[in-house]
């Protein structure tokens, strides 16, 4: 099954031509890694999975975004629910000024749930889903400042799962951290795939390998190719990809 569908899909900032009949599936409950020089649209693109460029003044948007079947750029859809719908882990994490706690119960409050056990469950629930639980158990009431910076991330991603995504977007999420928080990060990719669909942008290709199912490389706006991680990797049918894959450019 398919969860993300897009089809002749062009981006614009003003006049620059972003993102070129761009056409993919994105399949629920795997790993979809994009990955591409700086400026290639790759982040562009992953951020109009939860329409975060509906902040940025003077774009413009062609062609259909369907999740789980529905056309999220439709007249009658509210962004809100939507974004309840698709979570977002950014490049630095950024945890609210709050209790480890209210991190996590925010997205629950915000959305009018007052049922205390019902969020301590939720809570908790979402701290194991993001491997953070067992250090942080004895002190939900300290500020979420106090954590390191890789288990502010897992912070950041519990409270994504708090509201109960069905698709997990990353931009980057590890690359502000240490390598053995970054392998943290990863092994809990591997784990969350079995019950979210994830997509994950990010400019490290080993770490594309190691935790995506499917690659996607993108340059200078186009989607060069995509297809199994393995097949990008070992086999892949476009030079351009060849060429990045191996350092020669990008």
């Amino acid at each position: 099954m398919n969860c993300i569908e897009t089809r002749t899909l062009d981006f614009y900032y003003g006049d620059f031509h972003a993102l070129k009949n761009i056409s993919m599936d994105i399949p629920e409950k795997a790993v979809t890694a994009f990955i591409g020089p700086s400026g290639c649209g790759k982040s562009t693109y992953l951020r109009l999975f939860n329409r975060m460029n509906d902040l940025i003044m003077n774009t413009k948007m062609t062609g259909t975004i369907h999740v789980d079947g529905e056309n999220i750029y439709a007249k009658n859809v509210l962004v809100d629910e939507l974004r309840k719908k698709v979570g977002m882990v950014f490049q630095k994490p950024n945890p609210f000024p709050k209790t480890i706690f209210e991190n996590v119960a925010y997205g629950l409050r915000v959305n009018g749930v007052t049922d205390k056990s019902f969020i301590e469950e939720c809570v908790e629930e979402s701290l194991k889903g993001a491997a953070l639980w067992e250090e942080v158990k004895d002190k939900l009431k300290k500020s979420a400042f106090e954590l390191s910076g890789g288990q502010q991330q897992r912070l950041c991603i519990a409270r994504c799962l708090a509201i109960k995504p069905s698709v997990i977007l990353m931009d980057e999420p590890a690359s502000a951290l240490d390598p053995i928080s970054t392998s943290k990060i990863e092994e809990l990719i591997h784990q969350l795939k079995k019950d979210y669909t994830i997509v994950i942008v990010t400019h490290n290709m080993q770490q594309a390998a190691r935790v995506s199912d499917r690659t996607a490389f993108f340059y200078l706006g186009e989607l060069i190719e995509y297809d199994h991680t393995k097949t990008i990797f070992l086999n892949p049918s476009v030079e351009a990809t060849q060429n990045y894959i191996t350092g020669r450019f990008g």
